[in-house]
C-alpha cells in the first residue's frame, strides 16, 4: 500500500511539472513516505531524516517532508525533534502534496496537514508512465477492525470504497499501456463495498469487482492483498473457481494458531476456522498456494502458543509468510498489556519460523523440478540484468534465459533448479 501511496504521489508531481530526481544528491525535495506497523519501520524512518537534515545543513534550499501512517499519527511532534522538516502530511491528504510543494518553494512556513477527508480513497489513483507489466490499484482505503496490536485504523482511518466503475476504468487504462497483472489493495481488502455496495445475486461487493475486472479486456492475471480470514465468504471461495484470471494463489493473515492468542487480539476467528477456510479454498481450486502474515512474542505467549502457530505453518503449509516480532504501537490495547515477551524470546521464536518456512519453502519447490509452469514476463532479473524474471500465478519468482523483448509475455517455463525463495528454469515455448 505504501509502494502504491508514493507512486501516486509522483504521478501527481510529475503532472505538476516536477521531475523525478536520479538520486538524493540532485533532489530539490525528499520525501519520505512512512509506516507504523512495526517499532523498526519507524526508528528506519527517523534516522533517515536525522541523516537528511545534516545534508539540508550544506544545502539550505533542500525541502524535506514526511508522509503517511507515521506523519499521520504523529503530526507537528516530528518537528519538536526535527525542525529541519518542511512539511507533514496524512495518509488522507496525499493528493495536496504538490500544492504544498509549490508553497514551500515559494516561502519557507512549515506546513502540517493530517486531517481526515471526504473522498480522499478516489485520490490514489494515477500512475507513473513507466511500461511495467504489474500494477498496484488501491481499491479502498482504511480498516474497521479493532485488532489490539493494530495501529492501521489510527493512522488510515475508517474503511473508504470507490466504486466498481471507477476502479474498472483504471485497470482498462492500465492495460492500454502494457499492464497484464494487477494487485487489489486495501488494508482490509475482502471487506471492500461493506455498508455501501449492496450484496447482488449472493455475492459480496468485493467478489462484484472481482467479476467486473475480471471481463477488462488483456488483463490477464488478477491478485488482492490484504485480506481478513473472516472476508473468505462461500462467494469468495466461489470465484477461485470460477474466475480463470483471479490467480492461485491467497493471502491468509493467520498472526497467530492459538486459539487464546486470537481471542486476546480480537481477530475474530479461531484455528479450526482459520483451517477450514484453507480447506474450502483447496477444494474450490485445488492449486492454490498460501501466504500468511504471522506474529511472534505478543504479550502472554507461551510456549504452547508458539508451538501451536509452528503446527499450523507445518499443516497448511504456508509457501511465503511475513514473520514479525511483536511491536508496541502506542495507542493500542496491546501496548498496555502485561507479560510483555522478553526481546530475547520474540528473536529465538522470530528465527524458529525463518527456519521452519524455509525448510517448507525449499521442499515444495524442489517437487517443482522438472515440472513446467506459466510466467509471466515482468523484465530482466534484478541481480542479473542478463536474464528475464517472471511470476506463476502462484506468485512464484522465476529466472530464466531470454530475450528481452519478451518483457509483458505469458510463457511456458520448465523449472531446473529451486532455492527457498526462486525458481530457475528454461523456456519452452509461447502460450
Amino acid at each position: 500500500m505504501n509502494v502504491r501511496d508514493s507512486e501516486a504521489i509522483a504521478a501527481l508531481l510529475t503532472q505538476r511539472g516536477y521531475a523525478l530526481a536520479a538520486s538524493e544528491d540532485e533532489a530539490d525535495a525528499i520525501l519520505l513516505n512512512t509506516c507504523s506497523v512495526r517499532d523498526l519501520s519507524e526508528q528506519k524512518a527517523l534516522g533517515k531524516m536525522s541523516a537528511l537534515a545534516g545534508r539540508k545543513r550544506a544545502k539550505p534550499s533542500l525541502r524535506l517532508g514526511f508522509l503517511g501512517c507515521m506523519a499521520q499519527s504523529r503530526g507537528a511532534e516530528l518537528r519538536k525533534n526535527l525542525p529541519a522538516v518542511d512539511l507533514i502530511v496524512g495518509t488522507q491528504r496525499f493528493h495536496h502534496v504538490p500544492d504544498y510543494l509549490d508553497q514551500l518553494f515559494a516561502r519557507h512556513d512549515a506546513i502540517v496537514d493530517v486531517t481526515e477527508e471526504t473522498g480522499s480513497e478516489s485520490t490514489v489513483k494515477d500512475h507513473v508512465a513507466t511500461g511495467a507489466v504489474t500494477a498496484f490499484v488501491s481499491v479502498m482505503q482504511g480498516c474497521d477492525m479493532r485488532c489490539t496490536f493494530c495501529i492501521v485504523p489510527q493512522t488510515r482511518g475508517a474503511e473508504r470504497s470507490r466504486g466498481i466503475a471507477e476502479i474498472a476504468e483504471e485497470v482498462r487504462a492500465l492495460t492500454a499501456t502494457g499492464v497484464r497483472d494487477v494487485m487489489l489493495l486495501g488494508q482490509n481488502v475482502t471487506s471492500y463495498g461493506r455498508g455501501v455496495i449492496a450484496k447482488k445475486n449472493g455475492k459480496s461487493p468485493f467478489v462484484q469487482l472481482l467479476e467486473a475486472l475480471h471481463d477488462v479486456k488483456d488483463l490477464e492475471r488478477i491478485r488482492f492483498t490484504s485480506p481478513h480470514p473472516k472476508g473468505f465468504g462461500d462467494d469468495l471461495v466461489a470465484a477461485h473457481r470460477d474466475l480463470p484470471r483471479l490467480c492461485e494463489h491467497a493471502h491468509l493473515p493467520l498472526q497467530s494458531g492459538s486459539d487464546r492468542i486470537l481471542k486476546t487480539m480480537q481477530r475474530g476467528y479461531d484455528r479450526a476456522t482459520f483451517m477450514r477456510i484453507i480447506e474450502k479454498l483447496r477444494a474450490a481450486q485445488p492449486k492454490i498456494v498460501f501466504s500468511s502474515d504471522i506474529i511472534v512474542g505478543f504479550p502472554g505467549e507461551t510456549d504452547e502458543d508458539f508451538e501451536a502457530t509452528a503446527s499450523v505453518m507445518r499443516e497448511t503449509p504456508f509457501e511465503h509468510a511475513y514473520i514479525f516480532k511483536y511491536s508496541k504501537r502506542r495507542g493500542t490495547p496491546a501496548a498496555m498489556m502485561n507479560d510483555q515477551a522478553p526481546t530475547t524470546v520474540k528473536e529465538s521464536r522470530h528465527r524458529r519460523l525463518l527456519d521452519l518456512l524455509s525448510e517448507i519453502a525449499t521442499r515444495r519447490h524442489r517437487e517443482m523440478i522438472g515440472q513446467t509452469v506459466e510466467v509471466l514476463v515482468e523484465g530482466p532479473s534484478p541481480k542479473n540484468k542478463s536474464r528475464l524474471f517472471g511470476r506463476t500465478r502462484t506468485n512464484n519468482g522465476v529466472v530464466f534465459s531470454g530475450d528481452a523483448r519478451l518483457r509483458g509475455a505469458l510463457l511456458r517455463v520448465k523449472i531446473d533448479e529451486t532455492t527457498a525463495t526462486t525458481l530457475y528454469g528454461s523456456l519452452t515455448e509461447n502460450l
